[in-house]
């Protein structure tokens, strides 16, 4: 279950940019996370409320937005989420796509008090 390894780097990088800012409480973290990156959005969630509890981020709940996987065509510069695994080109038909976006696993956003 490498989701507790995330689990734990995410706090990590939240106590670290909480020291950041003296003064303040962390109210709320959230995640990108990509369709393709892995992850099991439920046990990242059960390892980060595991891991919070009985510290000073008890409490402090994890939102994750999932990224759906995007695909551009290399012809037509279309950008299109994919859909079923169909990674043909829905503007001009063309299969010589790429994917762009799916992969993602970032930390996109801390909610602060002030104390």
């Amino acid at each position: 279950m490498h989701e507790l390894g995330i689990a734990n780097s995410v706090i990590e990088a939240v106590r670290a940019e909480a020291l950041r800012r003296p003064g303040t409480r962390v109210r709320k973290v959230g995640l990108l996370l990509g369709e393709l990156a892995g992850v099991d959005r439920d046990a990242l969630t059960f390892c980060f409320d595991s891991l919070v509890q009985e510290t000073e981020l008890a409490g402090v709940p994890l939102e994750t937005q999932l990224c759906r996987r995007r695909h551009r065509c290399r012809c037509c510069t279309e950008t299109f989420v994919v859909v079923d695994y169909e990674t043909t080109c829905p503007c001009c038909g063309s299969t010589d796509t790429g994917c762009i976006g799916g992969e993602e696993l970032e930390l996109s956003f801390l909610e602060l008090e002030e104390l």
